[in-house]
């Protein structure tokens, strides 16, 4: 077989693989993708319980003015489902306030301003940032500060924010996007985050997040994807998988998440210094809520809470949970050390103190523990790694960009326009 009839081969059907096999499908290449789990999605994934919920893989949003979601995605066919804009944030004194977005909901301005949450300063200020990150493109919002060394609780201390927003708001908020409560993750990220949220909307598919990665697989012919198949090593342009058998390319395109980047690629290309951030997502059943659900997300600012953020997907997608239930999704972030009976142990009293005594009889449906979910985005490491390691080898994902969906999608077509050049 010639090099013009063998496959480009790309290990990992997650977002950044999906995306470099639509790109080069499209442009008429062959292309097979190895996928070592029982579905595509890599991170992305939705499972189905026997009583009728969906519970995504971890808490996740898809944001709907990510240049690269905008460029790839069908929006229609996804049914697409939008938290309302703005939160409802728990103060570390057990008061409630909810905060709108002024900028989506002019009505809601006096609102904003009134709420406990900083000084009227520190609101101003947010209004003139939003006009700042409104005013840019996202690629120069990346690019800025990228090189400054300077993480994001230093950029809020010195665009003037005071303590008591940054402790209430900013970092239940943006420690919730990050996983990263410290706010060490690089300022230019935030920035650009900022910016989306900005613009953009918040959203899930109707039926769970993996039918982000679904739809990207299903615009493949037939057979393009193969799953349970783990690859063993990248020897040249040779895929060998775990069963000995061997596979031959035109091109191999690793992407994984770093983990596995760092076994299949070289060493010279393989990430370095490559830390991530944890985040245990804990699931409940509880009864259909009364009334009209504010589809709000909940931020606790408690500085010793275990329960970080909550949400409750049904209320946004019902197609979350079988009707009659309500989905609650709780979200803790960082190395806890309890074991899943423990958590939820502990999670139920503080839930109960935060939505009422009911909350104690919220069954407890499942929890997902994920130590890899996202890679540690510091200050002053490039918006983009090297993609090509040879003129045959190529890396893709989040862990070579900064942590997202976004960066994902863009580095998987950026390696498809080189293999295409």
């Amino acid at each position: 077989m010639d090099a013009a009839e063998k496959p480009i081969i790309i290990i990992g059907a997650g977002l950044a693989g999906l995306a470099c096999a639509c790109y080069l499908h499209r442009a008429g290449r062959r292309v097979l993708v190895l996928e070592a789990a029982d579905a595509v999605g890599g991170r992305v994934r939705t499972d189905l319980t026997p009583e009728g919920f969906r519970l995504d893989r971890g808490f996740q949003v898809l944001l709907t003015r990510y240049p690269e979601v905008e460029r790839l995605l069908d929006y229609g066919a996804l049914r697409l489902q939008a938290y309302r804009s703005g939160a409802v944030i728990r103060l570390p004194d057990g008061r409630q306030t909810t905060l709108h977005n002024p900028l989506q909901r002019p009505a809601a301005a006096f609102t904003a301003l009134t709420a406990p949450i900083g000084t009227l300063p520190d609101k101003l200020r947010i209004l003139n940032f939003v006009r700042h990150v409104r005013s840019r493109s996202s690629g120069q919002l990346l690019s800025h500060n990228a090189s400054n060394a300077q993480d994001t609780r230093s950029f809020l201390r010195e665009y003037g924010w005071s303590e008591q927003i940054i402790d209430t708001f900013f970092r239940p908020f943006f420690g919730g996007v990050f996983l990263d409560r410290n706010l060490s993750t690089a300022a230019n990220f935030f920035e650009f985050v900022f910016q989306q949220f900005a613009k953009g909307e918040a959203v899930v598919p109707a039926l769970g997040m993996q039918q982000i990665p679904e739809q990207l697989a299903a615009r493949l012919p037939a057979g393009t994807v193969r799953l349970n198949t783990p690859v063993e090593a990248v020897e040249g342009t040779t895929v060998r998988l775990w069963t000995d058998q061997t596979l031959e390319a035109a091109a191999v395109v690793v992407a994984t998440d770093g983990e596995a980047a760092q076994r299949l690629l070289p060493a010279e290309a393989a990430p370095t210094d490559l830390r991530w951030r944890q985040t245990t997502c804990t699931y409940f059943a509880a009864p259909a809520a009364a009334g009209h659900p504010d589809k709000l997300l909940r931020l606790n600012a408690a500085p010793d809470a275990l329960a970080h953020n909550v949400a409750f997907p049904s209320d946004v997608a019902p197609g979350y949970a079988p009707a009659g239930q309500r989905l609650v999704s709780v979200s803790t972030h960082g190395a806890h050390g309890l074991s899943e009976a423990e958590l939820a142990a502990r999670l139920q009293p503080e839930l109960a103190a935060w939505f009422g005594p009911e909350a104690a009889a919220w069954q407890h449906l499942r929890t997902y523990v994920i130590p890899y979910a996202l890679p540690v985005y510091p200050a002053g490491q490039p918006v983009r790694q090297n993609l090509k390691v040879t003129d045959t080898l190529f890396r893709c994902g989040d862990f070579a960009a900064y942590p997202s969906q976004n960066a994902a999608l863009a580095t998987g077509r950026e390696v498809a326009e080189m293999l295409l050049a």
